[in-house]
């Protein structure tokens, strides 16, 4: 019968019967959106104060365990760079740079297989699909400084911006590194070790204009403490403490060169001077222009700090060995390579250095440069304890004046993290009660 021709209680019978179907899909929505409303209410209900208290402990946990690491590693390479050129008589300043920073090209390896032995369930082809591709996200990330690059900037290889970076942070990073090995035959031990550390008062002169950090009294007062700690151990005692270079030499001790040896103390002060400077830009330069914005990751963070590490060291094994032969032809340099006992010291010592480099870039990307530059500087202090330990004739006694200057290094860099930690604590918060208010 057709639908029109059907009685109205057939009709009426009908919609009855469709009444507490329609109905309870009624219910049903409006339980659904509740569902959806208490479980969107109770997902913005987080307290961005407790979110930013867990990211930041978690940021500093990893840099705290990398740390340690660097100052283990950076004290092994200091006591092995100078066993090296006052004891076996290996002098070779740029050689000894290149390969130290030739190194380098071990780390991103080193961390892939240390990776895969934690994934060995997963096919290999599809490990490295994920990793390429969190490299790739991370690239993004890093060349346009936000943690959501849009669709049309994802589009874009990060490659070209990679490689032009790693030339450029490079460079400066082997002129820092080569006005150190300059300096230390021209003047003394004590004029090198105080001036070249004050490159944490540089990372914290650059950081305030290439990474907007405000200028606070408690950071100020943490890096000038450090650096007057520096000050006492250098020129404390009659012999002149060990120290290393961040790029794989050493200075110091008893057998370093006494004070009126220096050939020309002036020019050797200007020129390490000028390494301070460098050294201090390139850190806040690799900050700026190499690691991710605040907000990443800590796993991301790291995997890529220790990628452009290796990239550091790719260039300079296939571009900086030119000056090699033009510094052996110019009898400036005699190119030379370390043989017997020298070949295992330097061994030992560029493995070091790349393990504390890898740490010292990782540090850098979790907290700031600042607080990596006043953490190098606990070294001093390591490797006059470590002097103390060492069996004769390599010991030397712990003075006071290193005991003094470790103790305050030990406060400012104590009173350093806990005012970064503070302020990347505080960032994190209001970053989250942005995104919470964008969300709502």
């Amino acid at each position: 019968m057709p639908s029109d021709l059907r009685p109205d209680v057939d009709r009426e019978r009908d919609g009855r019967s469709l009444s507490p179907l329609l109905g309870s899909r009624k219910r049903d929505d409006e339980g659904t959106e509740n569902n959806l409303s208490r479980s969107t209410h109770t997902f913005h209900e987080r307290d961005p104060t407790s979110q930013a208290h867990l990211e930041t402990r978690r940021k500093y946990t990893y840099a705290a365990i990398f740390l340690a690491l660097s100052l283990v590693s950076f004290t092994v390479q200091t006591e092995t760079a100078v066993y090296i050129q006052h004891e076996l008589k290996w002098e070779k300043p740029y050689c000894m740079l290149y390969m130290t920073h030739g190194s380098w090209i071990i780390l991103w390896p080193l961390q892939l297989a240390f990776m895969r032995l934690q994934d060995l369930s997963t096919p290999f082809p599809t490990f490295w699909r994920r990793h390429v591709q969190l490299l790739r996200q991370t690239a993004l990330m890093v060349q346009h400084q936000t943690l959501h690059p849009s669709v049309r900037q994802s589009q874009t290889s990060p490659v070209r911006y990679m490689l032009r970076m790693t030339a450029f942070i490079t460079c400066a990073l082997t002129v820092a590194g080569g006005s150190w090995y300059l300096a230390v035959n021209l003047t003394t031990a004590s004029d090198l070790t105080a001036i070249y550390n004050c490159s944490a008062f540089f990372a914290y002169a650059f950081s305030i204009p290439l990474l907007h950090e405000k200028v606070r009294m408690n950071k100020v007062l943490a890096v000038a403490i450090a650096i007057f700690g520096v000050f006492i151990v250098a020129y404390g005692d009659t012999t002149p403490a060990k120290h290393g270079s961040k790029s794989g030499g050493g200075a110091g001790g008893e057998k370093a060169p006494p004070s009126h040896e220096a050939e020309n103390r002036a020019l050797g002060n200007m020129i390490i001077g000028v390494g301070s400077v460098l050294y201090g830009f390139y850190e806040v330069l690799y900050k700026r222009l190499a690691c991710p914005p605040e907000g990443c990751a800590p796993h991301r963070g790291m995997v890529f700090a220790n990628t452009f590490g290796s990239l550091i060291g790719l260039f300079t094994v296939c571009v900086l060995w030119v000056p090699l032969p033009v510094l052996h032809y110019m009898g400036w340099e005699t190119f030379e390579l370390p043989h017997g006992k020298q070949a295992w010291m330097m061994a030992i010592s560029v493995v070091a250095n790349a393990t504390f480099s890898g740490s010292f870039l990782i540090l850098i990307s979790l907290t700031s440069p600042v607080l990596s530059s006043v953490a190098a500087l606990l070294t001093i202090f390591i490797v006059a304890i470590v002097d103390q330990l060492l069996p004769p004739p390599l010991n030397s006694p712990l003075t006071p004046a290193a005991l003094v200057g470790g103790l305050l290094i030990i406060g400012a860099f104590c009173l350093l993290s806990w005012a970064t930690y503070w302020e990347m604590d505080e960032e994190r918060r209001l970053e989250l009660e942005v995104e919470s208010d964008i969300d709502d």
